[in-house]
């Protein structure tokens, strides 16, 4: 039996769960920096980047940064989602430059999250959190008529891979880069399959990538499945209401982390150790694997 109450063996012997930092307003985007060792995360509604290092120190990275929220590690810096700008961009030597804010001549809507593909493209969810809820963005209208994932690349410009969600939030590719997982955060009245991990085959590269054949995965009963990471085994560990969950490459719950307050996202970094951000607070916990 680990610390946590919890009997499965996905926890270093001994872990607890330890609160790194607190008072932000909602943590969203957790992403460890290996190299500055630190975790870099958003306070959305405060609309601001905190980071935090491994002995609780926190700082402001920096604020007025037109509430950003999904990040990872790509093309020479930090790519992010901007619910302000409507727009994925690259934070890259104290610099920020937006890379893509249309799908043809209209305006995203408010990217939420991401994920790069080792081929340097970045694959993000666009819902449209960021134009509803002035905590978030900036009032505004949906200009595609669509909430969709996409696929961008410098060489290949924006394209739609899935357009079959009412609101796609977190995304990740399983070890392989043979499957792509978002989370399904619509309401009751939007899609049969609410509250909801889904799975899509990827099929070809490059330009050619498409993500096909998508299924749910997994029905989440304890709140909204929101960011989500996966492990060398390719399971996926996922934020929810009460805690993480984390669910098998095959749909089942495998694991349960309790976390006293509503988590938005996790990330691996170093170690075994998933940092996650969960409503005012970064928390973190050694487990027994390592972020794929």
């Amino acid at each position: 039996m680990h610390a946590d109450g919890s009997d499965h063996d996905l926890l270093a012997p001994g872990a607890t769960l330890e609160r790194m930092a607190t008072g932000a307003s909602w943590s969203e985007g957790p992403l460890w920096l290996p190299d500055a060792r630190v975790l870099r995360w958003s306070d959305i509604h405060g609309d601001r980047i905190l980071e935090v290092d491994e002995s609780g120190s926190m700082r402001e990275h920096r604020v007025g940064v037109e509430y950003t929220n999904g990040r990872a590690l790509g093309l020479g810096g930090v790519v992010q989602c901007s619910h302000g700008r409507r727009a994925i961009e690259l934070e890259q030597g104290g610099e920020v430059r937006v890379l893509v804010d249309r799908f043809g001549d209209r305006r995203l809507n408010s990217p939420n999250d991401l994920a790069v593909h080792p081929d340097g493209s970045v694959w993000f969810t666009d819902p449209p959190y960021g134009i509803e809820k002035p905590e978030e963005g900036h009032p505004g209208r949906e200009e595609y008529d669509g909430r969709y994932v996409f696929r961008w690349s410098e060489a290949d410009g924006i394209r739609a891979v899935v357009t079959d969600m009412a609101r796609p939030n977190g995304i990740a590719f399983s070890p392989d880069l043979g499957t792509l997982y978002v989370t399904e955060s619509a309401k009751e009245d939007e899609t049969p399959a609410p509250n909801s991990i889904r799975a899509y085959r990827i099929e070809g590269e490059g330009a050619d990538a498409r993500a096909l054949e998508g299924r749910q995965l997994f029905a989440m009963d304890a709140g909204t499945p929101d960011g989500i990471a996966v492990d060398v085994e390719g399971r996926i560990w996922s934020s929810s209401g009460d805690g993480v969950h984390v669910i098998s490459p095959t749909g089942e719950r495998v694991a349960h982390v309790p976390v006293p307050e509503t988590v938005a996202n996790l990330c691996f970094g170093d170690d075994g150790w998933l940092w996650i951000a969960a409503t005012t607070s970064i928390y973190r916990i050694r487990t027994a694997t390592t972020g794929a």
